[in-house]
């Protein structure tokens, strides 16, 4: 049996406090921020009074929807330390899918930030809830979202009708030592603790429940898998809403007395410049960004020296991207891991003392106490080494299942708790899986899981639109690309700026289609169904995109 931590995600901070309190926990250089282990745990303790001060309590869903500031990762904890569930929120969401995501996940209270890039999220929530301007703070009430009551904004200038992060700190300093204590002592590792929302292939998003257990078992052995120690320096410019941060990047982390310096908005030079001024030993990143860094202009002039190992991962590794990130950015023992959402994420990963070859042909073996086998999709019978089918998986780090959707769950848990990922691979004899492709339609655009189906439930809203299919199609820089193949109401018509106006502002942009094709008909199969396959096939043709295509 693999090691296993049986603790709460606030008693593991307590422990490696107290292990490590002078160790670097989070540091934001362009800030001038950097706690201590202690300091961090100090100020996660403060702000978990002050959330229950608020009134948030034990098995309350509270959502966050912020990029990667300090105030992200403190909640993370001070959430865990009274038991309330931290629900996170895509970054790049528009208001339907803000909606959708507060009504199912029951939240009661909302932090976030002013904005993030094109999107102005105070505008998009007052959209959402336009009874929030002229409520009282903490007394929001709307039909729409009945659970939702309380707005917290981090940053300055407080919009009308929200609480300010830093009142909910002050307000903290009513509520007793003693008082946290008593909470803390009700929790259970096996409670649910996280929610992150992903797609299936059919429906609308899903909000995966998972455990202090899923949780920092899971970052414990990633960060095993990285060699990670107490004197590794993690630069994590991967975002904070993905289990790729709050997982592979800080629980790893915090498992192992590691620094955190996260980069609050992905941009390739202040990557660069963290790592040379915070001597990082460890980044993460999906193969997009490390291509960013790498092609940066000003690439040579920054001392990565003190870089060893990571994660790149997220999508299909190319493999002279990982080579040049070994020779070129000091990634002697960098690693690539598989995983999912409903995993905690990760399954599989290779280690440090993996060769190269494995490091960029396979996505590693099993993590300790993970369990994995590959099946058959028709029979459900586990295939022998070299043959492809199902990748399926058990063990500690499977969630507790989707959030009031038990028979969603049902389809992807089975009986004897193997959860089936839809994911098509090839197991070798040493236990080393090349995943090969996706039963379900998943098109993942630099590092972002897309569903077909959420974009055509969408699109079928257009007046002018009768049937949609949604599908990838190859490109050089972020793996897929979006396309629609479009069949429109009989007597109209339609453009593709048209189709993409449509989209703009009210879902998240990475999901706008970059091609859109009208057509009279779709190839379908005997039995009616639609071949979307063919489609992509059709498409690679038409428009060229033979190189950008993966070799089979």
């Amino acid at each position: 049996m693999a090691q296993e931590i049986v603790r709460t995600i606030g008693g593991l901070l307590d422990d490696i406090a107290g292990k490590f309190p002078d160790n670097d926990a989070l540091v934001y250089p362009e800030r001038g921020l950097r706690y201590s282990y202690r300091e961090f745990n100090d100020i996660c303790r403060q702000v978990a009074k002050g959330l229950l001060a608020l009134g948030i309590r034990k098995g309350d869903n509270i959502s966050i929807w912020a990029y990667n500031v300090p105030e992200w990762v403190i909640l993370q904890f001070a959430s865990a330390k009274i038991g309330a569930i931290l629900v996170t929120v895509n970054t790049a969401y528009k208001s339907a899918e803000l909606e959708y995501l507060l009504e199912q996940s029951d939240s009661t209270t909302l932090f976030m930030v002013r904005s993030w890039k094109d999107t102005d999220y105070v505008a998009t929530l007052n959209e959402v809830v336009p009874e929030l301007s002229s409520s009282q703070p903490g007394t929001l009430s709307t039909a729409k979202l009945p659970f939702l009551k309380t707005v917290v904004f981090i940053g300055d200038e407080t919009p009308a009708g929200m609480i300010n992060f830093d009142k909910v700190i002050a307000n903290g300093r009513g509520v007793s030592d003693a008082e946290l204590a008593a909470v803390e002592a009700t929790l259970d590792h096996h409670d649910v603790i996280n929610m992150q929302y992903t797609s299936g292939t059919t429906g609308f998003p899903k909000g995966v429940m998972l455990t202090h257990y899923n949780l920092i078992n899971n970052g414990f052995h990633i960060g095993e898998c990285m060699k990670f120690t107490d004197k590794d320096r993690l630069c994590i410019p991967v975002p904070f809403f993905h289990c790729f941060g709050s997982v592979l990047a800080v629980m790893a982390s915090v498992t192992h007395g590691t620094a955190m310096i996260p980069v609050e908005i992905f941009d390739p030079l202040k990557v660069l410049q963290t790592i040379e001024k915070e001597k990082c030993t460890a980044v993460h990143g999906v193969p997009t960004m490390f291509i960013a860094e790498l092609e940066h202009p000003e690439f040579g002039k920054y001392d990565l020296s003190t870089l060893r190992t990571g994660i790149m991962a997220g999508s299909v590794c190319p493999i002279e991207v990982m080579k040049r990130a070994v020779k070129d950015m000091h990634l002697t023992e960098i690693t690539s891991v598989y995983g999912q959402t409903e995993s905690s994420p990760g399954i599989t990963q290779t280690r440090t003392e993996d060769s190269i070859e494995l490091r960029v042909s396979t996505v590693g073996r099993a993590l300790p106490g993970a369990e994995v086998k590959i099946i058959d999709i028709e029979t459900g019978a586990t295939l022998p080494p070299g043959k492809q089918g199902e990748l399926c998986a058990r063990g500690y780090m499977v969630m507790k299942g989707y959030y009031k959707m038990p028979e969603e769950t049902a389809k992807v848990i089975d009986a004897d708790g193997w959860l089936h990922t839809g994911d098509l691979a090839i197991m070798d004899e040493n236990g080393y899986c090349k995943i090969t492709g996706r039963i379900k339609q998943m098109i993942i655009r630099g590092g972002e899981n897309i569903y077909p189906k959420e974009i055509e439930e969408f699109l079928y809203t257009h007046p002018k639109i009768s049937d949609v299919q949604i599908y990838g199609v190859p490109d050089r820089k972020y793996g897929e690309q979006v396309m629609a193949a479009i069949i429109l109401k009989k007597g109209v018509e339609m453009t593709e700026d048209e189709v993409k106006e449509f989209c703009k502002g009210r879902i998240a942009n990475y999901k706008v289609p970059k091609y859109v094709k009208f057509v009279d008909s779709y190839p379908m199969t005997a039995s009616g169904k639609i071949q979307k396959f063919k489609l992509r096939d059709m498409a690679i043709k038409e428009l060229d995109l033979e190189d950008s295509a993966p070799s089979p």
